[in-house]
């Protein structure tokens, strides 16, 4: 047994050991996924129920913020997993089985879109509404710099692909520059909590809870604070699926009568937090593809410069849409097109 299956073995047996002391030990283990971390996850199922383990081994992983940000939205009545047992040295979580009915799958089936995203915008309703804006102690910040810096994949790895040319130090500069003078328009606002990816898939329908609680929560570890329409962009702007006009207007509509926030000052904040996750989007997928030998995500690189475009149309938006249209012109933005 090479080195790699020793460690796998090794791994293995010390999830069992989880398993049997939390009590499931007579229970069928089954892979669900893992995912684009070191993480995997796990479905256990007995006769009296399902549970589900999370295996994130460290120190390449870290279980604590799950728990954290998982038992503060269960504190606001959310659907996130209750959490049943944690071996933080270990790196091993048991939760709660919220079943496999993601947002994306469905929808696949013919799932009503306006219900879901309906459901889903009142969380982000919830989060707002919660004391501080559910923000809690500790938490990094998604604003200034670390939004420019998120957004450098733009001229780190698209503009080089769609150049044939590395991009001089010079061009990343003044894309930076246009930044923060684009985020000098961020009207004031109080910040938020921030779950990232929020977005089909990672919310799961759960038909039989009511209200707010029908929509389910994955993959909020790498929570931070920051505008707080930035996950509604996530959500009705996808980068993987056309939500159709409507129900991106319902569902802003909803959100900001809800919270009563500024409208005019709303929508310049969601251009920009668009704009910005459009932009780390396209440098993102071209990454994947070159560095990671993952191409399926090109196809969708069309979708995501249509919607970086329109946010671009936004007044705050103007020095950055200069510095697109003088280093990528229209017929430079067609990667990833059929």
């Amino acid at each position: 047994m090479d080195g790699a299956q020793s460690s796998m073995s090794d791994r293995a047996a010390r999830r069992r050991d989880f398993i049997v002391g939390a009590g499931w030990g007579d229970a069928a283990e089954r892979l669900l996924a893992g995912d684009a971390s070191f993480r995997k996850y796990f479905r256990l199922t007995r006769a009296s129920g399902t549970a589900v383990v999370m295996d994130a081994p460290a120190p390449q992983e870290d279980v604590r913020p799950f728990v954290r940000i998982g038992r503060h939205l269960l504190s606001m009545k959310l659907s996130a997993p209750e959490i049943w047992r944690v071996d933080e040295a270990g790196g091993f979580l048991l939760l709660e089985d919220l079943g496999d009915d993601t947002f994306a799958r469905v929808l696949a089936n013919g799932g009503d879109e306006a219900e879901l995203y309906a459901r889903a915008t009142d969380v982000l309703v919830a989060v707002h509404a919660a004391p501080d804006h559910g923000l809690l102690p500790g938490l990094g910040a998604y604003e200034g710099e670390a939004l420019i810096e998120a957004a450098m994949l733009l001229p780190e790895w698209y503009l080089p692909e769609a150049t044939g040319r590395a991009t001089p130090a010079d061009t990343a500069q003044s894309y930076g520059a246009a930044w923060r003078r684009c985020l000098a328009n961020l009207p004031n606002s109080a910040v938020a909590l921030l779950l990232r990816d929020f977005h089909k898939d990672n919310l799961l329908w759960l038909s039989q809870r009511p209200g707010v609680r029908a929509c389910g929560l994955l993959d909020f570890q790498d929570a931070q604070r920051g505008h707080p329409s930035y996950d509604l962009v996530s959500l009705i702007e996808d980068a993987r699926r056309d939500v159709s006009p409507a129900v991106q207007a319902a569902c802003l509509a909803r959100y900001l009568a809800a919270t009563g926030l500024p409208d005019k000052d709303f929508r310049t904040g969601f251009a920009l937090m668009a704009a910005q996750r459009h932009a780390r989007i396209i440098g993102l997928f071209v990454r994947l593809l070159r560095r990671d030998g993952k191409p399926e995500y090109l196809p969708h690189l069309p979708r995501v410069w249509r919607m970086f475009e329109r946010a671009l149309q936004h007044p705050a938006l103007e020095p950055l849409r200069l510095w697109v249209d003088r280093q990528l012109p229209p017929p430079l933005r067609r990667i990833g097109a059929n």
